[in-house]
């Protein structure tokens, strides 16, 4: 690779451009806008219970399942199945939301990632 194809990869990289597989930078595209269109799915878990085969066969209209949670406890925001956040339960408009109070940090995230069972 000549120095200016790494010097045109190093500014492309500052400047946020993504660059084509032979190094060349694509003009007006930005590593971001790369990946800011795809569809991932944000779920929020409210609590979680454990129940014998029985009780879940007994489960009728107005059965009532105790989660592990507290009613001022946050919820977890997850993303593609991955902790990413806490949030509150709120109601706008008579739809249920979520407010984050708090961000998973990236480090956290990583970690995680790494330590997932194969």
């Amino acid at each position: 690779m000549s120095d200016e194809q790494i010097n045109q990869q190093t500014d492309a990289s500052q400047a946020g451009q993504a660059n084509d597989t032979s190094g060349n930078v694509l003009p007006g595209i930005n590593n971001l806008d790369v990946v800011l269109n795809i569809p991932v799915d944000v779920s929020l878990e409210l609590g979680r219970a454990t129940v014998d085969l029985e009780s879940l066969i007994e489960l009728s209209q107005g059965s009532v399942i105790e989660l592990n949670r507290l009613v001022d406890e946050p919820v977890d925001v997850l993303v593609n199945g991955k902790l990413v956040a806490k949030a509150e339960v709120v109601v706008v408009d008579n739809k249920f939301g979520a407010r984050v109070t708090s961000i998973v940090s990236p480090e956290k995230r990583v970690e995680k990632l790494k330590n997932k069972p194969n």
